[in-house]
C-alpha cells in the first residue's frame, strides 16, 4: 500500500494537469488568440448560413464552378471522416486505370492547356481544398463560358484567390477553391 498510494496520487494529479488544465489552457488561448482558426475556419455565405470550411475541399462538378483535387475519401467523396490517403504505389495497375480514368474525363470537360497533375491525382488526406494555379488556369475557360464572364475576369478572379508560400518558403502557391467559387457566385450567379 506504501507504494500503491503515492503512484495513485501521481495518476490522478497528471490525469488532472494534462486531460483537464492543459487542453483548458490551450483551448482558451486559442479561442482568445485565433478564434476563427480554433472553430474550425469555418466560411459562412452571405446569410451568414456556415458552408463549408477553408481547410476541408468540397465537390463541385458543375462546370460554372473550380473544379478541386480528386478526393481520396471513398464512396462519400470529401468526406472529413474517411480522411486518407488511398495508399495505393504509382506502379500500382489500379492506380495507372485511376489515373487514366480521370484523364479521360478532362477533355469532355472543357479543360485547356496542359493538364496540372493535381486535376487526377488526390492529395495524401484526400481533402485538399486547394487547387495549384495551373490547375485552376487550365479551368478558366470553360468558367467563363458556362458563366457568361470574360476569360480574363475569372483569370482575375483567380489571382485574387492566390495564396502564396507560408512565410515565403513553406509549402506551394495555391488557390482555395471553396472561397474562389463564392467569388464567382457573387459576380456572376
Amino acid at each position: 500500500m506504501k507504494e500503491i498510494r503515492p503512484a495513485l496520487l501521481m495518476l490522478l494529479l497528471f490525469t488532472l494537469i494534462c486531460g483537464g488544465l492543459y487542453p483548458a489552457v490551450v483551448t482558451g488561448l486559442a479561442q482568445l488568440l485565433f478564434p476563427a482558426q480554433a472553430d474550425g475556419s469555418l466560411i459562412a455565405d452571405a446569410t451568414g448560413r456556415v458552408i463549408g470550411s477553408a481547410l476541408i475541399g468540397q465537390p463541385f462538378s458543375d462546370p460554372k464552378y473550380l473544379w478541386p483535387r480528386p478526393s481520396a475519401t471513398g464512396g462519400f467523396a470529401y468526406n472529413p471522416l474517411a480522411s486518407g490517403g488511398a495508399n495505393i504505389s504509382p506502379a500500382s495497375p489500379a492506380y495507372g486505370k485511376t489515373i487514366g480514368e480521370r484523364l479521360g474525363k478532362l477533355p469532355a470537360a472543357g479543360l485547356t492547356g496542359p493538364i496540372a497533375a493535381d486535376l487526377v491525382q488526390a492529395s495524401g488526406s484526400g481533402l485538399d481544398p486547394h487547387v495549384s494555379p495551373e490547375a485552376a488556369a487550365a479551368q478558366v475557360l470553360r468558367i467563363a463560358q458556362a458563366r457568361g464572364l470574360s476569360e480574363a475576369r475569372v483569370a482575375d478572379m483567380l489571382a485574387a484567390h492566390l495564396e502564396t508560400r507560408q512565410f515565403g518558403f513553406l509549402g506551394a502557391p495555391r488557390i482555395n477553391v471553396l472561397a474562389v467559387n463564392l467569388a464567382l457566385d457573387a459576380a456572376a450567379p
